[in-house]
Order: structure tokens, then C-alpha cells, then sequence
């Protein structure tokens, strides 16, 4: 009579742990990218903001009163366009500031109503993102 070996192999119906978080080294990476585009951002915000207070400007277009309607029309309309697009940079640069605190408390990429990691590919094009394609898809 021989022995039986016995194996330990896993069996089938053991689940696989799902990753809950990702690791410091892709935070850190998280982190790279969203360091660059914050500070895009807020190069891009300063011009706006400059835009709209002509505080790079030396010269009277304000003041000068041979402006035509048209012109002035024109102005009023940039200066406004610039505002807004102010307004929306610096929501964007709170977000991205937002996210940063989230990768120093490693909640970075979890999606804040599944509770499952948004994907890589996701954050690298959105990476102040706080909702999975999913979750966001169920919100519309």
C-alpha cells in the first residue's frame, strides 16, 4: 500500500482578496501628477485673474472715452468669459488640493460611494476624481 500525497492547493471557491487601497508608491505617482497640474493651474489661474483686473495692463483702455460700443461690447464679454473660466480654475485647483490630503491620508482613489478603488486609468485623466465611472454613471 502506498501513501496518498496530499496537496495544498488552493481550492476553487476561495475569493481573492480585492485591493482595498493602492500603495504608497502609486500614491506617490498620484501625487507627481497632480503636483504638475496644480501648478499649471495655478499659472493658468493667475493669467485669468490678471485678465480680469488688467493688472498686466499699463495703459487707459479703461479710462479712454473714444472706445466704440462694439469694442466695449467685446471688452465686457472677455472680462466676463475670464471670470468665469476664474471661477471654474479655482474650483479645480480646491479639488486638486483635495486631493492631496486624501493621498496623504491613503483614501486617494477610493470612490466615496461604492467604497471600491476608482481605476488607474480614470485618475490619471481625472485625478481629482472621488467617484468610480459606475457611481457617477448612476447620479445622471
Amino acid at each position: 500500500m502506498t501513501k496518498k500525497q496530499t496537496t495544498t492547493a488552493p481550492k476553487a471557491t476561495e475569493e481573492v482578496k480585492e485591493k482595498v487601497r493602492y500603495s504608497d508608491e502609486e500614491l506617490q505617482e498620484f501625487k507627481a501628477l497632480i503636483n504638475e497640474k496644480l501648478a499649471q493651474a495655478r499659472a493658468d489661474y493667475e493669467e485669468l485673474k490678471a485678465i480680469v483686473t488688467h493688472s498686466q495692463s499699463n495703459d487707459t483702455e479703461d479710462t479712454s472715452p473714444t472706445f466704440k460700443v462694439l469694442e466695449e461690447g467685446a471688452s465686457a464679454l472677455s472680462k466676463e468669459e475670464a471670470g468665469q473660466l476664474a471661477l471654474r480654475q479655482h474650483k479645480f485647483i480646491q479639488s486638486m488640493e483635495m486631493a492631496l490630503i486624501r493621498i496623504e491620508n491613503k483614501t486617494y482613489g477610493i470612490c466615496r460611494e461604492t467604497g471600491k478603488l476608482i481605476p488607474k486609468e480614470r485618475l490619471r485623466l481625472v485625478p481629482h476624481a472621488t467617484l468610480s465611472v459606475e457611481a457617477k454613471n448612476n447620479r445622471e
